[in-house]
């Protein structure tokens, strides 16, 4: 009966051991799983901060686009405004 004893005391030590090598286990995996969500988190700010800077540069461009043809236009204008002036100067006096 004592040979009974001491290996059932045995196992219930063993068991305790491994759950207490268990429980340290999922403690740890939790720490880390903490420190994923936070990079993650991170991460996730500094993509929506990304979209926001590509957002502005996109929008920045589209105003640089547009400036570029309100130039071209006024070139244009001049140009012809130029071409108008020297025909005049050009024109033989009767």
């Amino acid at each position: 009966m004592e040979v009974k004893s001491s290996r059932l005391e045995s196992v219930v030590e063993q068991i305790g051991e491994a759950v207490l090598a268990t429980a340290v286990t999922v403690e740890r995996l939790a720490e880390r799983i903490d420190a994923l969500a936070v990079q993650v988190q991170h991460q996730s700010q500094q993509v929506q901060q990304q979209g926001y800077q590509i957002f502005a540069l996109s929008d920045a461009v589209q105003t640089l686009a547009q400036v570029q043809q309100d130039s071209m236009d006024q070139l244009t204008q001049l140009t012809d405004s130029l071409q108008r002036i020297v025909s005049v100067i050009e024109k033989p006096e009767p």
